[in-house]
Parts: structure tokens; sequence; C-alpha cells
């Protein structure tokens, strides 16, 4: 049975820091690419960041570059996203995401339930 599961959200004033951790289990974790997506309430679900199976290549939208950190363990089947110097406009819930791709085609595209980050003072 598939299961990402994340933790660490929770309440936090401006200018603070949470680590969220998405715990993954039921596959070959080491295979795929892992991202973070969040969604506040009233707009779309947006890419925060992504990082490759190995771990050699990430990405992040412009919003969060220089504050945030996406990092894994592939022996703890574990994606983390470190945020740093939070806004209120981080808030939203955060959500893991696996996914496999053989030759450009989706093969496997898993979703964790999510985890609440609220920033405010």
């Amino acid at each position: 049975q598939v299961q990402l599961v994340e933790s660490g959200g929770g309440l936090v004033q401006p200018g603070g820091s949470l680590r969220l951790s998405c715990a993954a289990s039921g596959f070959t974790f080491s295979k795929y690419a892992m991202s973070w997506y969040r969604q506040a309430p009233g707009k779309e679900r947006e890419l925060v960041a992504r990082i490759t199976s190995a771990g050699g290549s990430t990405n992040y939208v412009d919003s969060v570059k220089g504050r945030f950190t996406i990092s894994r363990d592939n022996a703890k089947s574990t994606v983390y996203l470190q945020m740093n110097s939070l806004k209120p406009e981080d808030t939203a819930v955060y959500s893991c995401n696996a996914v496999l791709r053989t030759l450009g085609a989706l093969v496997a595209d898993y979703w964790g339930q999510g985890t609440q980050v609220t920033v405010s003072s």
C-alpha cells in the first residue's frame, strides 16, 4: 500500500522556520522524483520545490528561492522541506508528490494528504 505521510506543519510567526517531512512507503522511493506543492484558500495548487530521484538537482518557484530548501534521504524514504524566513503569503496546505517517469512518460503519481502551514502573528 502506497503511503505519503506529511508532518511538521503548524502555526509560526512571520520570519520563523518550519521543517516539513514526508515519509514514503509502499514503493521504491529512490526511483521517484519528489516535489512539494502548496494550495492556499481560493488559489490554485502551486509547485513549490522539486528534487530528482538521486537528489542531484532541485528546482524552486521564484517566491521561495533563497528561503526554502528541499532535500531527501533515500535510506529513510523521506523528503524534507526546510522553510526559513516565512511570510504570511506562505500560508497554505503543503503536500508532497512522488512521480516516476520512464522515457518521459508518466508511470506513477502519488500524493500525500497534506499538512497545514499558517504564518501569522
